[in-house]
């Protein structure tokens, strides 16, 4: 059996054997991907080369617009658009049922489209434009008054993500026949099986939004 005197130690402290080959650590310009061997020689080069040019942003950080309002904030490659909206900014109107993409109550509208917030990933929606059931309420659309006069909801668990794919949908088409509207909510699963009234309490936020 080999001894440690039969090793060597790694730059990073980590005990090898002497036939084992090290391989080396490959250091890339932030700003014109040049590879070098080691720091100081991406160090040497930055200094020469880019001194002039702006600190390259923090890897992970990106920039929302959510109901208006811009939020910046550093997160990990596997963090989803929901992890970020429901648990790091506290805007718990979005809802986890399946986590699996099947039910819709994770719904929010991204740049105009209604999209699965458990099923995206957070680190590809910088400087999108995002709303979500709290924006729609703020900004007091129909649709919330017609849900609660329809009795669209019994546990009102599944109901923030009808009402953004709703809102989507009106968005894009402001005078929906029903049909239209049962295929853009056919995404969206209620537990309750209060189907029937989404499409009323839609037809009369149309009639509202018309009318205004």
């Amino acid at each position: 059996m080999r001894s440690r005197t039969d090793c060597l130690i790694a730059s990073d402290g980590r005990w090898i054997k002497e036939d084992q080959k090290v391989e080396k650590r490959a250091y890339a310009c932030p700003y014109c991907a040049v590879v070098y061997d080691s720091n100081e020689g991406l160090r040497g080069h930055v200094i020469a080369e880019h001194k002039t040019e702006p600190l390259p942003s923090p890897e992970g950080l990106i920039r929302l617009t959510i109901n208006g309002q811009v939020y910046e904030l550093e997160v990990e490659a596997q963090w989803t658009l929901y992890q970020v909206i429901h648990d790091k900014l506290g805007l718990t109107g979005s809802k986890m049922f399946c986590d699996r993409g099947a039910c819709g109550s994770c719904t929010v509208i991204l740049d105009g489209r209604p999209i699965l917030s458990c099923m995206t990933l957070a680190i590809e929606c910088h400087t999108k434009n995002i709303e979500t059931v709290e924006g729609i309420a703020e900004e007091k659309h129909p649709l919330v008054e017609e849900y609660v006069k329809h009795h669209c909801m019994q546990c009102g668990y599944c109901t923030p993500g009808f009402v953004v794919t709703a809102k989507a949908l009106l968005d894009r088409n402001p005078d929906p026949t029903e049909e239209e509207i049962k295929q853009a909510l056919a995404g969206n699963l209620c537990r309750c099986g209060t189907y029937p009234q989404h499409v009323t309490a839609v037809q009369a936020a149309a009639k509202k939004l018309a009318n205004s």
